[in-house]
């Protein structure tokens, strides 16, 4: 059986141009869509990154087709994974491998994204060298079996940076170039670094309400830029549930979202 890589490992390989070059241009747009601000171009990215950052990644990716904290109708667990990959932090099945992984092996020498190895390293540095979320075939059949019998996933997970272009592509024809910065590069860089913050900020800075065996923390910083996934320690402590916020204080706006799916009857066997 194929080994999950060590942090040495993925550090002693090639650097990883092919994720690099596309952080580079994306945070350069990025900054050129704060000099064609307008109104309309911010609530399109404000709907962009609820949409990606929220609904995609936070309800989708993470709680959903990682931990499996609530069940949907297909058709809603595939829009939701549609909506993942529009932040382009990877396909599904990689994204939710690299995860699992970094759950199975929190802030040892084999989490993708530990801060003892690091906090630049934790952030961001995983992905610019190395293996980064590619984890192999025998990996990926002894994590996400379950993803690997969806083929609608696998197919997703071959094309996953399709919905961002074609969303660019409408945007472009409705608002046009502006609006693709706003509702595009913006809220796909800015959802990068809040995602990276749980994996960097959240083992670094917070309180600890639950003594797990990795260093997790709640952080509200984080909580409130990434629709409560800063809730990070009571995460680690209960990893299938699907409420993270579990104080009236910490507000979770992605609990609130599938709460309010299930009242519709469109989400059940919330754990």
């Amino acid at each position: 059986m194929e080994k999950v890589a060590t942090v040495e490992q993925r550090r002693s390989g090639k650097i990883n141009w092919v994720t690099i070059v596309p952080i580079v241009i994306f945070h350069l747009l990025s900054i050129g869509a704060f000099f064609t601000f307008s109104w309309t171009n911010l609530a399109v990215f404000a709907v962009m990154w609820w949409i990606a950052g929220s609904l995609g990644i936070g309800l989708g990716f993470h709680r959903q087709l990682t931990h499996r904290g609530f069940e949907t109708p297909q058709w809603l667990k595939r829009v939701l994974a549609v909506f993942g990959s529009m932040a382009l932090q990877g396909s599904p099945n990689d994204w939710v491998a690299t995860h699992r992984i970094h759950h199975a092996f929190c802030d040892t020498d084999k989490d993708p994204h530990s801060p003892r190895h690091g906090v630049y390293w934790a952030h961001v540095g995983w992905v610019t060298v190395g293996t980064s979320q590619d984890n192999g075939a025998e990996v990926e059949q002894r994590f996400i079996p379950d993803l690997l019998k969806d083929k609608f996933l696998v197919a997703l997970s071959k094309y996953w940076y399709v919905p961002t272009i074609a969303t660019g592509v409408i945007l472009g024809l409705i608002g046009g170039f502006s609006m693709v910065l706003w509702g595009v590069f913006l809220p796909v860089t800015l959802g990068w670094h809040f995602t990276w913050f749980v994996n960097s900020v959240t083992h670094v800075w917070g309180s600890r309400r639950f003594e797990t065996r990795d260093d997790s923390t709640n952080n509200a910083l984080v909580a409130a830029v990434s629709f409560g996934e800063g809730w990070h320690n009571n995460h680690h402590a209960h990893p299938t549930s699907v409420r993270h916020g579990l104080k009236w204080y910490e507000f979770d706006v992605n609990w609130l979202q599938i709460k309010a799916l299930e009242k519709v009857g469109l989400a059940w066997n919330l754990k």
